[in-house]
């Protein structure tokens, strides 16, 4: 009786003490998997993280690359970042670049040689402050860098400068190109000759302020909003010379799949800035930076005018704020030039960089991670 008595007394304190134990041993499982679910976790995002290519110079901070194959030797034309002390902010102030360092290699992965500074903005007679992202191109022997730089105005114009060597240094014109405005030269030379100029940056790179063809400081400084046509990429044709445009600036149209202009509220596709050109197979191909949605994108077109078809990413966002590059072919294989903040992990001191451009059969263009 007594030992019946004590087992019906003590049985519920056992199923409770088996049912602690139980969830212990439930709790620790849980642990353990989350532990090693953290842990896997981890190491994607460390995998993830892992740069796909490395900086091709670790002495200087380098941005926005521009790269050409010149007498079969690679050659860049970066912008020159510095450490200037000057807060962040939507208009750029804290880019206050003031020359040109000329890069070159003789292969990808090669050595990269440093020419020196190739154009200073003190030897610029018409410059104010902001040396921001070139371009480079060569004519019946003499090598063209253009430039974008604040005037004494604070304005932003387009230079250019000229060179009998691809490594400089380069003498600047007198004046900007009569008619530029806004950044981010980009010049394309097609098979029949003709030279294009493409250029036009948003907020910072004050394409806002030339609606109707002329600059208004009272513009407010970001782009429009909601369903308004997005704001595109200016282009113009080049005079013999490469030194003016030979023609009115026109807008580039960048269309959806349904034929219609992109609206400036779709900022995944949108044009921002940072705009390039290339032809592949009889397409032209424009890229461009999406700005504040991080991406590089492209659109192609059977005129290097337009308009031109959006069409996809070509590489994902990059460590830091902004993103910049440019497309060329070498040898057999196409390579994207491009820049992140991988050194300095600060958005204004930045590092080029190059990766592997690869293309479908039908000509469209696998997404980079970077």
């Amino acid at each position: 009786m007594l030992n019946l008595l004590k087992t019906k007394a003590t049985a519920p304190v056992l199923l409770a003490s088996l049912a602690l134990l139980g969830a212990c041993q439930s709790n620790t499982t849980k642990q353990e998997t989350a532990t090693t679910t953290d842990a896997s976790a981890s190491a994607d995002t460390a995998k993830a993280k892992k740069p796909l290519s490395q900086p091709l110079v670790r002495d200087i901070y380098t941005a926005d690359p521009s790269a050409h194959v010149f007498g079969g030797k690679i050659y860049i034309y970066p912008s020159h970042d510095i450490e200037a002390g000057i807060p962040e902010n939507d208009k750029g102030d804290h880019f206050a670049m003031r020359d040109y360092h000329i890069l070159s290699m003789d292969s990808i992965n090669g050595k990269v040689t440093d020419h020196g500074v190739g154009l200073d903005i003190k030897d610029i007679p018409w410059a104010g402050r902001q040396l921001w992202a070139p371009d480079a191109a060569f004519k019946n022997g003499t090598y063209y860098l253009y430039f974008p730089v604040k005037d004494k105005q604070d304005v932003f114009r387009i230079g250019v400068a000229t060179s009998k060597s691809p490594s400089g240094p380069f003498k600047a014109e007198p004046a900007p190109i009569p008619g530029s405005f806004s950044i981010d030269p980009a010049v394309f030379t097609d098979t029949d000759g003709k030279a294009y100029m493409y250029f036009g940056g948003l907020w910072g790179g004050q394409l806002q302020r030339w609606q109707g063809g002329k600059y208004n400081p009272n513009a407010p400084e970001k782009e429009p909003n909601g369903n308004q046509p997005a704001l595109n990429a200016r282009v113009a044709k080049l005079s013999a010379d490469m030194k003016r445009f030979d023609g009115p600036v026109q807008e580039v149209k960048i269309l959806d799949e349904n034929g219609k202009p992109l609206l400036a509220s779709d900022s995944s596709r949108r044009f921002f800035e940072g705009g390039w050109m290339h032809k592949y197979k009889g397409k032209y191909y424009l890229s461009y930076s999406t700005g504040d949605t991080h991406l590089l994108v492209y659109a192609t077109g059977d005129s290097p005018t337009g308009p031109f078809t959006y069409q996809g990413v070509i590489m994902k966002p990059v460590q830091g704020w902004t993103t910049h590059h440019s497309i060329i072919p070498i040898k057999d294989k196409w390579y994207i030039f491009y820049h992140d903040t991988q050194l300095s992990g600060k958005t204004w001191l930045r590092n080029i960089k190059v990766t592997e451009l690869k293309r479908r059969a039908d000509g469209s263009i696998e997404t980079i991670t970077p």
